[in-house]
């Protein structure tokens, strides 16, 4: 098993934890998410999953990888993630 720590852009709050914890415990083979919103990573323990489609889906969230560029639709993309996820919170 791998476990890695990703650093990402446009994290805010709660909501985008919950998006990203849930998105990414839905790729078979990650085992466990863990969002640490005051160092903007993420924590990924997985086997016999690709990095890249980690980071992919990250990346399609709208939470790119810290090296990569991190653009107007991102950062969008980010804020519609966070909404998501700020609903699902308030529906539990």
């Amino acid at each position: 098993m791998t476990t890695e720590t990703i650093y990402i852009s446009n994290l805010k709050c709660g909501g985008c934890a919950s998006t990203i914890t849930k998105e990414l415990s839905a790729i078979q083979g990650v085992n466990c998410v863990t969002v640490d919103n005051d160092t903007d990573s993420v924590i990924v323990s997985y086997e016999n999953v690709e990095r890249a489609t980690i980071i992919d889906k990250l990346h399609h969230l709208g939470y790119p990888e810290a090296t990569e560029e991190n653009g107007l639709l991102l950062q969008l993309k980010s804020y519609a993630s966070c909404m998501v996820g700020r609903i699902n919170n308030i529906a539990k």
